[in-house]
């Protein structure tokens, strides 16, 4: 099988451009078996289910890039982040009695417990507090050395790192877990209000981002405060964050006047500190995702 690929995602934006790269190359491989696959909005992992969401009809979804790239391959950000989840699960597991040394993620702990997301936020409560840990407080809440904790559970890029911060990236997993669940409730239910209710969720999801999850940067925060100024009913970073894109949920009959006054207000400054990718500002409408187009 022979391809050629070609896009138009701005790199390093929080398109999620290697992922619709993937999609694409999957849904190729399928065709070319003669397999089918269903299309989806929704997608739990464990175990593996896609569920329909019916978005609202009377928003567009506006992608806003700040023009920060952050390679994350040359800082340690994303690394640190996924290592203070995993301790978080295995303090969590241990509070709770659990085999926590088997224990690599938050998910995990709730299913074994088999409680709501808000029930884990309590357990989280309980279990963990806000002042960072350091590694020999880790070590003592585990019961091992550490030795243990650098050879057996921490990665080479984490074994350097003086603080980890577990209440707050559990708090924000199982926060921004319960948000989506929220979403859909939202979405099946349609209610007057609905984007509304939607955009605060979204606004809830960039302050934890921000707050709780330490991956947003002044760019985003400012482009987020710019799109909600100028009427966007939420907004929030998309992607791994550092840098990248913000998505607004803007009403449909605002959209002109939003464009407008975003573009003036973060693209054209006055310093000219910024020099945008073509396509920086755009609306987009959720679609059918990815499909195969052939000859007649």
């Amino acid at each position: 099988m022979n391809c050629l690929v070609d896009g138009n995602i701005p790199p390093s934006s929080g398109l999620s451009s290697s992922s619709a790269l993937v999609c694409c190359a999957g849904l190729v491989t399928l065709t070319v078996l003669g397999r089918n696959l269903s299309k989806a909005k929704l997608i739990e992992f464990s175990p593996l289910r896609a569920t329909d969401v019916k978005l609202p009809s009377g928003a567009v979804f506006v992608i806003a890039n700040s023009c920060v790239e952050m390679n994350k391959a040359a800082t340690s950000h994303f690394n640190i982040r996924v290592m203070e989840c995993r301790l978080a699960a295995k303090l969590l597991a241990k509070y709770k009695s659990l085999q926590w040394d088997k224990v690599l993620r938050l998910e995990e702990v709730q299913a074994k417990l088999g409680i709501s997301l808000e029930e884990m936020l309590l357990v989280t409560e309980d279990a963990l507090h806000p002042e960072p840990y350091n590694p020999e407080e880790i070590c003592r809440c585990l019961g091992i050395s550490l030795e243990e904790l650098r050879t057996q559970i921490l990665s080479p890029n984490t074994q350097d790192v003086l603080i980890f911060k577990l209440y707050q990236r559990a708090k924000h997993v199982y926060s921004e877990a319960a948000r989506v669940l929220q979403f859909k409730k939202i979405c099946e239910e349609a209610p007057e209000n609905m984007v509304q209710l939607l955009g605060e969720l979204m606004n809830q999801s960039h302050m934890s981002c921000r707050d709780m999850y330490e991956c947003s940067c002044p760019e985003l925060d400012q482009l987020v405060d710019i799109c909600r100024k100028f009427g966007a009913q939420g907004s929030r970073l998309t992607g791994a964050g550092w840098g990248g894109c913000t998505v607004s949920m803007v009403p449909a009959d605002k959209l002109p006047s939003f464009l407008a006054n975003v573009h003036k207000a973060y693209y054209q400054r006055s310093d000219g500190s910024l020099a945008p990718e073509k396509q920086s500002l755009f609306a987009t409408k959720p679609g059918g995702g990815a499909l195969v187009l052939l000859e007649a």
